[in-house]
């Protein structure tokens, strides 16, 4: 070799490794992405939405350091549909089985961790990921596991999983070349409760709210104060969460999201469609990308927020994505409405939870389709003549047991509080109509006033209109296929159903000439994974 040659070869060297470091720089300078996510908190249970009986100090901090956004919604309001749509960036009448609660997740979907991973981001969660329900892959769809670590939890209600220090392994060990993206999701405030933990906390009953659709005894305000005993403890988790990035020098390099899956779990809240269920808590804090102490009124809805981290690392979404990036909200320094082309949401449910019949179906759900805008919430019921919570003689099964469900079931007709039955469990019209201005809790349905035909024609039409756009089975007159996507769990089903059990993926096959998606073959289910 001549030393012509050999400098070539130096210099092609030299210009490989300054690509290399140019390349790890820029890694580096990409933020990380902290999601956290609570199980079933409603967004009036924080102190910035106006709560005065349970404390979010770090939740507040979030959105006083970043931006609280006004009119975050789900589009699905149940575990498994409205983190799918999160992970995927579709809407959930978008996602085919995922559509429906505990299903088996069609591995066609691309999810953005994975999306991130193999483009140079470390993954990673602790807690709850996507679930409950089966998936493809090696991981969790929100990212490699770390649950390795336990503590003993301050009440009997509170699951075990250190969160902060399976967190702080994470740290530790990941690749410290790579920008992270990890998922910290609590299993607070998920059922069930230490009946009487509030007593512990030293929690005063006078100052719980009770919202109207529920009554208003010491029996449901012990059962909100146990409620609020874990809302607390998912707080004090968010704190853990910013003081492990903020030892480290990387709190103002990453772009923390939190939220929640859905709202509480209580009678006419969660699985329901009504406003407490699906209007989310939502703050975003990063650093001083963001200007701090702003209020955005902008529509934003769960689909959105993949393909706004996509952007967020530098990435294009990809093009299963569905929902609207608003990295341009994060950017901006205005508060209010910003783009004024989000003006509404979308929202729906299909089968959550097992335990309703038809005729000879079983496990049909109670298809819903519902817009909300800035003054009006409209919802339409496909199949009025369905129980909206499930069948009363599989215990109203779409409703998470706890005292309030007992006491508000226990009633008859003759006592004074059995319209908090009708409400929550009751069978209701096809079409409703809430002014949320001023009936926040949805009580008075306009629909069938004729002062407002005007307005819930207007507003089924835009909807409508929407969900054709999106090719809504449902909104297509092809919805029943969501009623014959197979549930899992079959020996509670066998338990539960009895003779009227058969096997859903051949009655799928019957219907569709067509298999379903099947469950892998290495599939366990883990348990407290709801």
């Amino acid at each position: 070799m001549n030393k012509q040659s050999a400098k070539k070869i130096k210099y092609v060297f030299l210009l490989f490794s300054l690509f290399l470091s140019v390349s790890v720089i820029g890694q580096n300078k990409r933020p990380n992405i902290l999601v956290i996510m609570a199980d079933d908190i409603s967004r009036t249970s924080m102190g910035v939405y106006g709560s005065k009986y349970i404390k979010t100090p770090n939740f507040d901090r979030i959105a006083n350091e970043g931006v609280l956004f006004t009119n975050a919604y789900v589009s699905n309001p149940k575990c498994s549909p409205s983190r799918a749509c999160f992970l995927t960036g579709r809407y959930s009448w978008q996602l085919e089985e995922a559509a429906n609660h505990i299903p088996v997740m069609p591995p066609k979907w691309k999810f953005y961790p994975e999306l991130l991973e193999k483009n140079g981001y470390s993954i990673g969660f602790t807690g709850k990921g996507w679930g409950p329900g089966v998936y493809y892959g090696e991981h969790n769809p929100a990212g490699w596991e770390f649950n390795n670590i336990n503590l003993k939890p301050p009440h009997s209600g509170i699951s075990n999983k250190d969160y902060a220090s399976n967190f702080e392994q994470y740290l530790d060990t990941r690749d410290q070349n790579k920008p992270f993206c990890f998922w910290f999701g609590t299993h607070e405030a998920h059922r069930k409760y230490e009946q009487g933990s509030y007593k512990k906390a030293g929690k005063d009953l006078s100052s719980v709210s009770v919202q109207k659709f529920l009554p208003d005894n010491e029996l449901v305000r012990g059962d909100l104060a146990d409620y609020a005993v874990e809302v607390e403890y998912h707080d004090m988790m968010i704190g853990k969460a910013l003081e492990s990035l903020a030892k480290r020098g990387m709190l103002d390099n990453t772009i923390i999201i939190v939220t929640s899956d859905q709202g509480m779990p209580f009678p006419r809240i969660k699985g329901q469609i009504y406003e407490e269920d699906f209007h989310v808590a939502f703050a975003v804090r990063w650093g001083d990308k963001i200007k701090a102490g702003r209020t955005i009124s902008d529509f934003i809805n769960f689909p959105d927020v993949a393909p706004t981290l996509m952007e967020v690392a530098g990435l294009k979404p990809h093009t299963q994505m569905t929902g609207k990036s608003f990295l341009n909200l994060l950017l901006s320094e205005k508060s209010g409405r910003i783009d004024k082309s989000r003006h509404f949401s979308l929202v729906g449910k299909e089968r959550h939870d097992m335990g309703r019949v038809e005729g000879d179906q079983i496990n049909v759900g109670y298809p819903s389709r519902a817009i909300r805008t800035d003054k009006y919430f409209y919802s339409h019921n496909y199949k009025p003549n369905r129980w909206p919570a499930g069948d009363p003689e599989y215990g109203y099964n779409n409703t998470d047991n706890s005292p309030t469900k007992s006491y508000v079931t226990g009633l008859k007709e003759t006592d004074p509080d059995y319209k908090y039955y009708l409400l929550s469990f009751g069978k209701r019209p096809a079409d409703e109509l809430y002014d949320i201005d001023k009936d926040p809790d949805c009580i008075n349905n306009l629909a069938a006033d004729p002062k407002y035909a005007s307005i819930t024609k207007e507003l089924k039409l835009k909807m409508d209109r929407a969900l054709k756009i999106q090719n809504d089975p449902r909104a297509l007159g092809k919805g029943d296929i969501f009623d014959y996507y197979p549930q899992l769990r079959e020996e509670k089903m066998k338990k539960m159903y009895k003779g009227k059990y058969y096997d859903m993926y051949e009655k799928f096959l019957e219907k569709y000439g067509k298999p379903s998606v099947p469950v892998p073959s290495n599939w366990i289910e883990k348990e407290g994974e709801n």
